[in-house]
This record gives structure tokens, sequence and C-alpha cells, in this order.
């Protein structure tokens, strides 16, 4: 057994031989491997440079062939120049030869002119010396000079020329006035023959048939209960007399008349006649008195081929079948206005379409002219710049009453149309337009105070009935307003007789059972 010392030295010696072993066997795989890496980067730099080289070749040759290319090119193009310089100069020459020989055909005519020019300055001073021998010779013959022979001749001829001019203009003038008054009656009285219109006026009542005078007492009601609330809430007054099985309905609106008219017949045809199934029952005849508005504007579009109005338009036109001028039927009136209109259009050659849309619509504001303040002139003017229709139309509405001169013919044409269809027999009625713009003024006056809820003129205007609003006037103020408007009406107002202002105030309470 050998010492630990010995054991550790023999240990360290033979660590020490296998690490020179192993440095020099790493040492010697490392040469081989620089070695070949050396000889392989010798390799890839022979083989680089030839890469280089033949490239070099290949580049340079294909440089000649462009030179080359390029070179051919230029001496094809050097002599197509070439030869197109020569044809210019070729043709340049000829030019200057052909310009050489028409400077010397100029010359030559100038020559020629020159002559020619003294020639003909010599022609005229022998004409001027002839024609001064002649003139010295008519002075001395006449007696005058040249400006004296002159000044009267002018002045024998410009009032021979005068006259007949004269003549000539007026009897123009007479011929043309027999002619356009011949030509307008013609037309007229074509465009007249050319539209039927039943002469029909409005009337201010409407009678309800019944089927026995049991229900004239059931219309009444306990106390006359139901018929004041048919005339509260309508704004008619009934009429309940001894004709036999018939009621009238008296109004100077023909929308509430109308209102009236269709609630009563469905009150008759229901038979149940009390306060909340008349109220019940305004309310669907107000409704179905609505799409009847509708239902005819569409109509007169349709009737006078009208197309493209705004739907607003279309209301406001059936509106008209409830209005009234001076008896007349305003929408009756419009759809006659719009076909004469177009007619006379026909016959002069002027848009047809134009002066039918524009003598439909040239009463257009009196759909609302109850509503709005001005004249149903300037409101309908209004109505149609606000729905963008045609300067023409506009202008037409705006001049139909003479209110601004007519600057179109198509101003002219519904002039000329609302005049006829107003003015042919039977068409209006004064008195009755008269009547209702009194009474339309009583209503007015009576809305223009604070608190009032409504007011419908009755009893052809000898009363009117004035609801107001209980929550704004109490009973104690009624009082003062009945007094207040009756001085108003006093003061603004000129009617027969005396007026009945008749005040109502009404608090409901109304509550469902579920």
């Amino acid at each position: 057994m050998l010492p630990w010392w010995i054991t550790a030295i023999i240990a360290v010696v033979i660590g020490i031989l296998a690490y020179i072993v192993g440095f020099a066997m790493r040492k010697r795989i490392a040469e081989r491997e620089i070695s070949s890496a050396e000889e392989e980067a010798k390799r890839i730099i022979n083989e680089s440079i030839k890469s280089a080289e033949n490239k070099k070749r290949e580049v340079l040759l294909e440089a000649k062939e462009e030179i080359h290319k390029n070179r051919s090119e230029y001496e094809r193009e050097v002599k197509e120049r070439r030869a197109e310089l020569s044809k210019q100069e070729r043709r340049l020459q000829q030019k200057e030869e052909n310009l050489d020989r028409k400077m010397d055909s100029l010359e030559k005519k100038n020559e020629n002119l020159t002559k020619k020019i003294a020639e003909a300055d010599a022609h005229v001073e022998e004409v001027k010396q002839i024609k001064k021998g002649q003139l010295e010779m008519l002075e001395r013959i006449s007696g005058y000079t040249v400006e004296e022979a002159k000044a009267y001749l002018i002045n024998n001829l410009a009032s021979e020329v005068t006259h007949e001019m004269a003549m000539k203009v007026k009897e123009i003038e007479t011929q043309y006035k027999e002619e356009a008054d011949d030509r307008a009656r013609h037309i007229i009285a074509l465009a007249i023959q050319r539209c039927a219109a039943d002469h029909a006026s409005e009337v201010t009542v409407s009678v309800v048939p019944l089927p026995n005078d049991e229900m004239k007492g059931r219309i009444i009601g306990r106390e006359g209960r139901n018929i004041r609330s048919i005339e509260t809430l309508t704004g008619v007054d009934l009429i309940i007399d001894d004709t036999p099985e018939a009621i009238t309905v008296s109004s100077f609106d023909p929308v509430r008349r109308e209102v009236a008219r269709l609630a009563l017949e469905k009150l008759i045809q229901d038979g149940r006649i009390h306060p909340a199934r008349i109220e019940e029952m305004v309310e669907k005849a107000q409704r179905e008195i609505n799409a009847t508005i509708k239902a005819e504007g569409e109509r007169a579009t349709f009737e006078t081929g009208i197309h493209g109005l705004h739907p607003d338009f279309i209301k406001l036109l059936g509106r008209q079948k409830y209005r009234t001028s001076y008896g007349q039927n305003v929408l009756a009136h419009s759809i006659e206005v719009s076909h004469i209109a177009g007619l006379l259009a026909a016959e002069l050659g002027v848009d047809v379409v134009t002066a039918k849309r524009a003598g439909l619509l040239h009463d257009i504001g009196k759909s609302i002219d109850h509503e709005v303040e001005g004249s149903h002139v300037s409101i309908g003017v209004e109505l149609a710049k606000k729905y963008k229709e045609s300067p023409d139309v506009i202008h037409a509405i705006e001049a139909h009453h003479g209110d601004v001169e007519a600057r179109t013919v198509i101003a002219c044409l519904v002039q000329a149309a609302d005049t006829i269809s107003a003015a042919r027999p039977g068409a209006r009625r004064e008195n009755i337009e008269n009547y209702v713009k009194r009474l339309e003024k009583l209503e007015e006056v009576s809305k223009s105070f604070p608190g009032i809820a409504g007011c419908y003129a009755i009893q052809a205007g000898r009363e009117i009935r004035i609801m107001v609003k209980p929550e704004q006037v109490s009973e104690d103020e009624m009082v003062l307003l009945a007094r207040d408007i009756a001085k108003k009406i006093e003061n603004e107002l000129t009617y027969p007789g005396q007026i009945k202002v008749h005040l109502l105030r009404e608090t409901k309470a109304v509550e469902y059972a579920k």
C-alpha cells in the first residue's frame, strides 16, 4: 500500500500527461481544419475571379453590340434628316420662284391700276365740271339756289309723307283692332262653349230628412239639452219648425253645416241621442269631412290634369269645396277657371299646362283667408312661394285681381278666365257674400279676447255663441267679458237690429271604471 502523497503525485502527473496529450490532439485537429479552410477560401477566391472575368467579357461584348446598334440607328436618322432637309430646300426654292413670278405679276397689275385710277380721276373731274354747269343753268332757270331748292323739296316731301304715314298708321291700327276684337270674341266664345259648367250657387242651409216627426222631440231632448249640445259643438243653428219630417241646418260656414248634417244623420240612424253620443258623432263627422277634403282636392287635380302638387296644396284645394265666394263654390270656380284658361291658352299657342295650373291655384288663398291675416291674393302668393311653384304661376295668382300689372300672357289668361267664370249668369250672389263676410267678422271680433275656446255666429248673425275656457275665465269674469265683447262689436261692426252675446262656461270631469 503506497502512501497517500505518492498516490496524489501519481494522479497529478497522470492528469498533466492527459492534458498535454489532449492539447496536442486538439492542436493537430485545429491545424487540419485551418488548412482545409484556407484551401476552400483559395478555391472560392479563384472561382470568383474567374466568374468576374467571364462577366466582364460578357458586359464588354454587350456594350460593343449596343454601341454598334446605336451607331447604326444614328447613321440611319442622319441620312433621313439629310434627305428631309434636301426636300425642304427644293420646296423652298420652288416657293421663292413662285413668289418672284407673283411679284412680277403684281407690279404689272399695279402699273395698270395706276393708269386706270388716273383715267378715272380725269373722268370724275370732267363730270364735276358738267354737273356744275348744269346746276348753274338750273339756278338761272328756276331762280332758286341749290340749298333753297333742297329745302323746298324736303318740306313738300315731308308734309306729303307725314300725311300718308298718319293715314296708313290709322288704317293699320283700325284694321288690327277689328281683327283683334273679332279674334278675342271668337276665342272667348269658343272657350266658354267648350267648358260646360253648372249655373248654380251655394246656399246657407241644409235640410236633414227625419223618419218621423217624433224624432224632432228626441233631437231637442229634455229641456233642450240635445239641441244645445249639437249647436254648441258644431256652431250651427238648428231650425225645427212645422215642416213635416225635416230639420233645417243653418250656418254661413259650409264646413260646419256639413259636419252638423252628417252628425245628425248618424244620430238619427243610430237612434241613441244624448250629449255624449252627440259629441262622439260630431267628432266622427269631422274626421269624415277631413277625408272628403283630401278626396276633393285629388279629384280637382285629376279633373284638370294637374300633377306634381304638394300634398298640403291638395288639402287646401279640397277645403275650397266648403268655401263660397259671392255664393259661388270656390272649388268649382277654380276648376272652371283652370279649364277656361287652358282652352284660351290652347287657342293662343301658350303653355296649356302652366295656364291650367295657375287657373286652379289662383284662389288658393281663400282656403285659409279666415285663419291668416291678409287678402286671399297675398295669402295665395305666399303659399305658392312656400310650396315652390313656378314664377309664372306665382305672378298669375298675384295679378288675377289687378293688384299688380299682368306681365305675362298666362296672367292675362287667368284674369280673363276668372272674370268669365264669375260673370256668367247664376254664378254668384252678392248679398250672400256680404252676409258671410259680416258673420266671419263677428266671429273674428269675438275670438280676439283671451280665454275664448270657440265661438259661432248663429240665428243669421243675430246671436254670437261663445264657449270660454273654465280654467281661465271665472263665472264673475264672464259678465265683464260679455260686456267687453258687446262694446267691441258695437264699435267695429255695422249690423241691423241687435246681436245677442251668449257666453257658455262648462266644466267636465271624465273617468273610466276598469
